[in-house]
């Protein structure tokens, strides 16, 4: 690989999960002798499972006034953006702060569960639904909650937080909106548009409406846990969301150098895509976008599959992954954090970037569906693919 200016890398960190927060715990899970146990909530949403906030000392990375005026989504998204600001030694560099990008990928904010519940409550003894919900509107919503779920309020707190003033984006659309968000970052540092850029999302799974949500489709898994690969629809739908907060600090190579940065890796290609899955298409489109990804050798690269769970466009996705990376030992990184949404590719993005970093041999987190890694990888490919929509790849190498 011949090294070029504008070649992207990351250089900050800033990672959330059921396990714990910041690189440590990660790098942890990562490099052990086996799969770490899952870290699983199980009665607070019975039926439903999932992979909860870790504790967490909110004061380290955003301020007690600061905290009332956000719901725990935000919270989370600032507290990973700080994070990865500290990792990448720019928290307190305000000329850097001051220039630089910010795209965050972001739901919908939390609602008001009491009234969804007023709602629902009456509903069931009215048939005229909606006058019903006309009345609501006219008496129980307030202006102030719409404000509340503003998607591009967690840009907003950060750059309040962080003092990141740069040019601002935020993407809406699940899985999409976190693998847009890279591939609009690393287009941007590509082309000479951006020197660096601060890139992530945040996802809180303890959501009595997000699970509604969910099961409106019938993609919760609802019975006992079972390992990522090994749900085969019988139970529900197979999905088990994990709350995640993961943030990237990436950079032109010139900007990184300039200062002194650690690189954790580069990141060789990102490419996301959306279609109908219907004859093919989905596995046509996992072996078509990010061409890169077919130079890599089995001997020295890691897959990362982003996989949701659902258990017939898992298999679907594990099939397409080991026919185009074969010989690759793969990790579905959703089976040991839940599945995120707008965080699953940034968190990732992230893993991978620890396991090249950090020379691990990353246990097998499936152990009856993933092959073994003989060797520390040099590359690592993520993989996303949209519980109902949206596929992305990205490819990763290290800094020789």
């Amino acid at each position: 690989m011949v090294k070029q200016p504008n070649d992207v890398v990351i250089t900050g960190i800033g990672i959330v999960t059921c396990h714990g927060t910041g690189k440590e715990p990660h790098i942890a899970l990562l490099s052990g002798p086996a799969a770490p146990e899952p870290v699983l909530e199980t009665d607070k949403f019975k039926p439903y499972i999932v992979h909860p906030l870790p504790e967490i000392d909110w004061s380290e990375q955003v301020g007690r006034k600061d905290q009332r005026q956000m719901e725990n989504w935000q919270r989370l998204g600032v507290f990973a953006a700080g994070l990865a600001l500290d990792d990448a030694k720019m928290k307190d560099d305000m000329d850097a702060c001051g220039s630089m990008d910010l795209i965050v990928a972001a739901g919908g904010g939390e609602r008001d569960i009491a009234v969804d519940s007023l709602i629902v409550d009456e509903a069931l003894t009215r048939n005229d639904r909606e006058r019903l919900l006309i009345e609501k509107l006219k008496t129980e919503l307030r202006p102030t909650l719409f404000l509340a779920q503003l998607s591009n309020l967690l840009a907003g707190n950060i750059s309040i937080v962080h003092k990141v003033t740069g040019s601002s984006r935020t993407f809406m659309g699940e899985e999409s909106a976190g693998i847009s968000a890279i591939e609009t970052a690393f287009a941007r540092i590509k082309a000479g548009q951006s020197t660096h850029t601060l890139v992530g999302g945040a996802f809180i799974a303890e959501r009595s409406d997000i699970l509604l949500l969910v099961e409106g489709i019938r993609a919760h898994q609802t019975d006992a846990f079972q390992p990522l690969w090994s749900r085969d629809g019988s139970s529900g739908g197979g999905m088990i969301l994990g709350t995640v907060g993961a943030f990237l600090v990436l950079e032109s190579r010139e900007h990184a150098e300039a200062r002194g940065a650690h690189i954790y890796a580069v990141l060789d290609a990102v490419e996301g895509d959306r279609g109908n899955r219907d004859g093919g298409g989905l596995e046509q489109r996992l072996n078509r976008i990010a061409p890169e990804a077919g130079a890599l050798s089995a001997a020295d690269t890691v897959v990362f599959s982003g996989a949701s769970g659902m258990a017939d466009l898992t298999q679907r996705e594990k099939a397409a992954l080991e026919d185009r990376f074969a010989g690759m030992p793969l990790r579905g990184y959703g089976g040991v954090i839940g599945h995120s949404l707008e965080a699953q590719f940034p968190a990732g993005l992230a893993l991978a970037a620890l396991a090249i970093d950090s020379g691990a041999i990353v246990p097998a987190f499936d152990a009856q569906n993933e092959i073994a890694q003989a060797s520390p990888a040099k590359h690592a490919i993520v993989s996303t693919v949209g519980y109902i929509r949206g596929e992305g790849l990205a490819v990763l190498s290290a800094d020789v």
